[in-house]
């Protein structure tokens, strides 16, 4: 189960989403038409916090490598998320350089 809230900054300009519950199996997909609707109605900065997240498969991570490099930045906390939000980071700088938006949109 993976529950994905959306917050506006005070301007609504800035997007976050707080996701929270394991990361895998159809709620990627999920996440993925959740992570395009913000990214097509924001035009301003995006945020994805991953602090709650429990488990992130393959597929998962995949995802959030693709919304790092369509310009979201992520908030992490403790050892699990943090070391997903470093691989995640590294992995996409050495694939593509950042858009700011995301990819095909």
């Amino acid at each position: 189960m993976l529950k994905i809230t959306q917050q506006r900054g005070p301007a609504s300009e800035s997007v976050s989403l707080i996701l929270e519950g394991r990361l895998g199996g159809l709620w990627v997909d999920e996440l993925e038409t959740c992570w395009r609707q913000l990214a097509m109605n924001s035009s301003g900065g995006s945020m994805v916090d991953v602090t709650g997240v429990t488990f992130v498969d393959a597929k998962g991570k995949a995802l959030l490598i693709r919304i790092w490099e369509g310009g979201a930045e992520f908030r992490a906390a403790g050892c699990l998320t943090r070391c997903l939000v470093e691989e995640i980071t590294k992995a996409g700088s050495s694939r593509v350089s950042r858009k700011g938006r995301w990819p095909g949109s």
